[in-house]
């Protein structure tokens, strides 16, 4: 069973509607036991970082989701789910999860015409090839709404880019675990895309040009 972690942060109904068009089994849940348990967990959100931990640490949940990226089972974060995975967020200068290296960065917008929050239907340009990730190709758009952008630490697990003024990194993956940006159940088509891939990945993934690695030490920082 795929579990769409219910943390008081939105958006999980349109989660559901699209694992339920791409014929992928998901139900809602907020108890640490079935995060542990489940076969695969995606991880959406909408909202601000600052809340979203403190609601993920007063189920258990943070703990919860570390067992699980560490035990290999496969992890989509999306939106806020993906941003509160990396170290910290400078939105209300919280501490996150660390699951990823990396931190969340405000935009600083210098050209009046671009706006925050970045809203609406932008490219999205695969720099490495993911299981996830397959299929989407150049001038493929998803739709964006948000603030923050995540900045990682370790380049080799940006896997895809978005520019907004600039490039930013808009996809993540480490091991078992892919987090986007962009919000693939409001992205029609190519998002449904995103959400078959994700219902037949088996959490093994490695950068490209990495050597293979055996064991699940390091799946979370």
């Amino acid at each position: 069973m795929t579990l769409i972690l219910d943390y008081d942060a939105g958006n999980l109904g349109s989660v559901k509607r699209a694992c339920t068009e791409v014929g992928l089994n998901a139900e809602f849940s907020a108890h640490p036991d079935a995060v542990t348990q489940a076969e695969r967990i995606i991880f959406p959100g909408v909202g601000a970082a600052g809340s979203a931990m403190r609601s993920l640490r007063e189920r258990g949940l943070d703990t919860a989701l570390k067992s699980a990226i560490a035990s290999g089972t496969p992890v989509l974060g999306i939106c806020l789910g993906m941003q509160v995975s990396l170290d910290y967020s400078e939105e209300n200068d919280t501490q996150t999860l660390g699951l990823i290296g990396g931190r969340v960065c405000r935009f600083k917008l210098n050209r009046p015409e671009l706006k925050i929050p970045h809203m609406g239907w932008n490219e999205v340009r695969v720099k490495q090839s993911h299981p996830v990730l397959a299929g989407i190709e150049p001038g493929d758009e998803f739709y964006f709404v948000h603030g923050y952008f995540p900045s990682t630490t370790q380049p080799e697990h940006a896997l895809a880019v978005t520019d907004y003024e600039d490039d930013f990194t808009c996809a993540l993956g480490k091991n078992n675990y892919i987090g986007t940006q962009f919000h693939p159940e409001k992205s029609g088509r190519v998002g449904l895309r995103l959400f078959e891939n994700f219902a037949r990945w088996d959490g093994v993934w490695q950068p490209d040009g990495a050597a293979p690695q055996n064991g699940g030490d390091d799946h979370a920082e």
